[in-house]
């Protein structure tokens, strides 16, 4: 049975591990190619665009896939979209893998928005010292922002435009607690800004930004399409599989 992950999150490359230690499937993880250096996951690996939702499906006839898992970030929107139109063409079975999103605790001071626009029109009047952390691709909807002073955290570097006053952190995740404590307080950090990836490796800076009572910006994921079945965790994927293969 060969398994197409459409993968670049560490769920993915969890449920790689565990399906390619099973000698009766074949595991075929796919990456967009924006990290020059990712995580590779266990099995078989390509990296790069399919094409749209055409080269996908025939990538998919081409390759004998017989089970579709969408284990990609929450905010890859154009590729789950793809995955699902091309298997409406293919009759590929498709799972979405999606952690759950974040919920707000008491003390949070949260401020939902939509989008990225929507996030960079609400920071003006809640901050002048941003946190943000939406990667290198989110920073330009910030870029004309420029009485604001911004720290920016990303695993590669970003590219133009960008905020005039901007300092940049090369890193990635996961990242502890009190790390995040220090990073606010030596920064002088007064506002958060952040997606909703519903990410625990990325979460102990919103208990950071709780304890020090900060607002936090949260970017809401986009919907996904309807029509696909979802899990919440690698260990649902697997159980998904096995109703294939039973």
């Amino acid at each position: 049975m060969h398994v197409l992950i459409l993968g670049g999150t560490s769920e993915a490359r969890r449920l790689a591990d565990v399906l390619a230690a099973d000698p009766a499937l074949r595991v075929t993880s796919s990456l967009a190619g924006r990290v020059a250096q990712p995580r590779l996951p266990a099995g078989d690996v390509r990296i790069g665009g399919f094409g749209g939702p055409a080269g996908l499906a025939t990538w998919l006839r081409t390759h004998q896939v017989d089970a579709l898992i969408d284990a990609t970030h929450p905010f890859a929107e154009t590729m789950s979209r793809n995955a699902a139109l091309a298997v409406t063409e293919t009759g590929t079975p498709l799972l979405a893998l999606r952690r759950p999103s974040w919920l707000p605790q008491d003390g949070d001071r949260w401020h939902p928005v939509p989008s990225l626009a929507a996030a960079a029109d609400a920071l003006p009047t809640l901050g002048s010292r941003v946190f943000l952390t939406t990667g290198r691709q989110g920073i330009a909807a910030f870029a004309h922002l420029n009485t604001l002073w911004f720290l920016a955290r990303s695993v590669e570097p970003p590219a133009p435009p960008m905020p005039a006053s901007l300092e940049v952190l090369l890193e990635r995740g996961p990242f502890t607690l009190e790390g995040e404590r220090e990073l606010l307080r030596t920064h002088r950090i007064d506002v958060l800004v952040t997606k909703d990836s519903g990410s625990a490796a990325t979460a102990p800076k919103l208990t950071a930004a709780r304890e020090l009572g900060l607002p936090v910006v949260v970017v809401q994921r986009p919907p996904a399409p309807q029509s696909v079945r979802t899990a919440p965790d690698v260990a649902g994927a697997v159980n998904w599989l096995g109703t294939l293969v039973n």
